[in-house]
């Protein structure tokens, strides 16, 4: 078998020779240059717009408007953002389209024999805009004093409303013997992947507009442009190269309409050329989405033995000037708000609200990270109320086999968090003595000894982490953390889920040569080689005999997105029954055996409006992580020294690919919890460069991670698989909050935890 072992990527070799070409390597002769015009406005309505100036450079071959725009709608869950913002637009849609809501709103495509000229004419477009009232903001938005989309039927900025409506909360509260609250402050992230946003666009031999560019999901690209070009289907061709990173932030549109809408409108003027664009940095931080940015209030009541009776939420999350996948991420915090517990009373209340903010989207986690920083906060402060360890409370309340979820219904089988938790807590050093957790052979209620020296911590092999110190300064303290999570795999509440895939086999008396053909998206993390691991074990081949085909939607299948950690886990599916097929035709001696499957996993279904109540999802991943840290009390610096990350994978495929999947997913969500704070004010991002926006440096990673694989499998999952990718990111911003308790005393509801808000919040305490 060719799963389990870690072979090379398949992409290894071209990617650390430069052999590799991500879109903006993209070359062709005779090639046109293009650049997009941002509105720079956060809300403001397009009174006029003069482009004969700017027309008037030399070199510019055709600037490109709403009004070029056939459909001037477009949107990943629901068509609510024009494609260009302007004036005099023909295109048909119900959506204002002479309104900027954003400041990452387009206006304009240039296209010119130069970048140079296109930039130089991009300058000379003159706009005169009416200014609207400002909603920068969930408070001010939420008064509907002004209405950022009219024509939405909610006829409210807060345009989306989810419930969970559970059991009796007034006898929930009434056998609570502890009750804790608080309020959760979440920030925006981004998403900070390697390649800014580029496109390489023309008419292939077939008479197809084409755009070669970074994505997830080649098909949804396609049908997106087709809409808004007005174009069939299959005229429109979408092709990934090597992508340079994702972590959701490539699910909606950038460059995929406006470079296939230029191309396809030269073209009926007889220009042929390939057009190709590429944006800086500063233009990609403005011009994607980003993780939203929400606010939940709770209240959790226990009892003294430590059994949830009652949980109470309200959420609110910022969905920015557009919906994008807002709806669908609201879902996933909506449902991890109570965290993976099981509770017999809930009411919970979650609100997407539209303002003039950059706009929130899919990120790894896709709102779990929300959810998660609230639930695991709450569990840990119950902790400290009732004096318990936090793992044995948590596996007093944590879902099992046939536990009945907060929406009421069923957990899809294969449940294995308590496994998950008991691996996590062992490797980090927790033991199970007379039948209580203890840390380090000492009976030990909370997370840790209280800050012990370096020299007695459970982290005395490790050095001190500010190069600057001594090794053991009156100012470090020194605390561990714990959480955990739970996290669907593959799309929710009714949303068509599906994977196609081809198998090819060739050659005489045996099999000589295997070809899989797919759509699914390499956004670094393996998946490529996942698949042909699984294609070759799938057939009963050598790998090595194995080709791949891939994310060319001219001759592969839809695939669905990259996202959600499902693609492992469906793509297995639709390979197993692609090769059962191919090898039928082959045994009934039909070759070249051509095998094609199209799998469709169990249906979900949506929300109850009232109750809450639906079978949300059919396969869930579970995590546990916990964290020893160094804080300096002086300088509010955080350092990571040891994180154990436990993840069930169901089967490990690659365990290499998995490892790297961990570090990678704990080093992203480090980021997130302690050094990246995107200003966003007054509608605008103010600091939209990598010099002011701090992702994690060398120096930041931590000391240590470590990586407990457990595989149990999922009864639906090929070869027993679960998905994993977004598992490793998101229970750790509440791990490290609360090992910053353990060390300081001290709770912290909002990230990211810089040191300027660490050092302020200790001094006030």
């Amino acid at each position: 078998m060719s799963i389990g072992i870690s072979p090379y990527r398949v992409d290894a070799s071209g990617k650390v020779t430069g052999a590799a070409l991500f879109p903006g390597d993209l070359t062709r002769p005779q090639l046109l240059h293009a650049k997009v015009l941002f509105s720079n406005q956060p809300h403001a309505r397009m009174v006029r717009m003069d482009t004969r100036a700017a027309e008037a450079v030399p070199g510019v071959i055709a600037i490109f408007t709403a009004a070029d725009v056939p459909v001037n709608e477009y949107g990943l869950t629901m068509f609510d953002q024009p494609v260009l913002v302007g004036v005099n637009a023909n295109g048909r849609s119900p959506v204002p389209s002479d309104v900027s809501r954003w400041e990452g709103d387009q206006v304009a495509i240039i296209v010119a024999e130069t970048e140079a000229a296109a930039a130089a004419a991009r300058e000379r477009i003159n706009i005169e805009w009416e200014q609207l009232p400002l909603l920068p903001d969930i408070d001010t938005a939420v008064r509907d004093e002004i209405l950022l989309h009219p024509e939405h039927p909610a006829q409210s900025n807060r345009y989306h409303h989810y419930k969970i409506r559970k059991g009796d909360m007034a006898a929930g509260w009434a056998a609570a013997d502890v009750i804790v609250e608080g309020e959760y402050h979440l920030p925006n992230q981004e998403h900070a992947y390697l390649q800014p946003e580029a496109a390489l666009s023309y008419v292939d031999e077939q008479g197809r507009v084409t755009v070669e560019i970074a994505g997830q999901w080649t098909h949804e690209d396609q049908a997106q442009i087709a809409h808004a070009l007005d174009l069939p289907p299959e005229q429109v061709r979408v092709i990934y190269p090597a992508i340079g990173g994702a972590f959701g932030g490539r699910e909606d549109m950038s460059l995929q309409i406006v470079m296939a809408l230029a191309t396809w409108k030269l073209h009926q003027r007889g220009e042929m050329r390939p057009i190709r664009c590429i944006w800086s940095r500063e233009e990609s931080i403005i011009g994607h989405h980003k993780r939203h940015r929400a606010r939940a209030k709770t209240r959790w009541g226990a009892t003294k033995e430590g059994k949830i009776t009652a949980v109470e939420a309200e959420v609110y999350m910022d969905a920015g000037a557009y919906n994008y996948t807002t709806n669908k991420v609201m879902g996933n915090f909506h449902l991890t708000v109570g965290g993976p517990y099981e509770i017999p009373n809930a009411h919970i209340d979650s609100y997407a609200v539209y303002t003039n903010s950059v706009p929130g989207g899919a990120f790894r986690g896709f709102g779990a990270p929300q959810g998660c920083f609230v639930a695991e906060s709450q569990m840990n402060k119950l902790a400290e109320a009732l004096g318990m360890n936090p793992v044995a409370l948590r596996l007093k309340n944590c879902y099992r086999e046939n536990s009945i979820g907060i929406t009421q219904t069923p957990l899809p089988a294969g449940v294995s968090l308590p496994q998950v938790i008991e691996a996590c807590a062992a490797k980090a050093g927790w033991q199970v003595a007379g039948g209580k957790w203890q840390v380090a052979g000492e009976e030990s209620p909370n997370l840790a000894v209280s800050s012990p020296p370096i020299s007695q911590s459970p982290i005395s092999n490790l050095q001190s982490p500010f190069q600057s110190l001594p090794p053991n300064p009156a100012t470090l303290r020194f605390g561990r953390g714990f959480a955990c999570a739970y996290k669907n795999i593959g799309y929710s509440f009714g949303f068509p889920e599906r994977c196609e895939a081809t198998i090819e086999l060739y050659g005489a008396g045996s099999v000589e040569r295997v070809v899989l053909k797919h759509s699914a998206a390499e956004v670094g993390q393996g998946t490529h080689t996942a698949l042909r691991q699984m294609a070759a074990t799938a057939v009963g081949v050598p790998l090595e005999i194995v080709e791949l085909v891939m994310s060319d939607t001219a001759v592969t299948g839809d695939s669905g997105s990259v996202s959600a950690s499902r693609m492992t886990w469906m793509a297995g599916n639709a390979i197993q029954l692609a090769a059962a097929a191919a090898k039928q035709e082959w045994t009934d001696e039909d070759r070249p055996a051509i095998g094609h499957a199209r799998f469709t996993p169990p249906a979900t279904e949506p929300l109850n409006p009232e109750t809450g109540h639906s079978t949300p999802n059919f396969a869930y991943g579970y995590v546990a992580e916990c964290v020893d840290l160094a804080v300096d009390i002086e300088t509010g610096h955080i350092h990571l020294l040891r994180v154990v990350c436990a993840d069930d994978v169901g089967k490990a495929i690659n365990p290499r690919l998995i490892e790297g999947q961990v570090e990678g997913g704990v080093v992203q969500a480090l980021g997130y919890a302690v050094t990246e704070e995107l200003v966003v004010r007054d509608g605008r991002v103010l600091n939209p460069r990598f010099s002011t926006y701090l992702i994690p440096g060398v120096r930041d990673i931590p000391d240590a991670v470590e990586s407990v694989i457990l595989e149990i499998p999922d009864p639906r999952g090929p070869w027993g698989v679960r998905g994993m990718a977004e598992m490793p990111f998101i229970p750790l911003a509440p791990a490290i909050a609360a090992a910053l308790h353990d060390a300081t005393g001290v709770w912290f509801n909002e990230i990211p935890l810089t040191p300027g808000k660490v050092a302020a919040k200790l001094r006030d305490a």
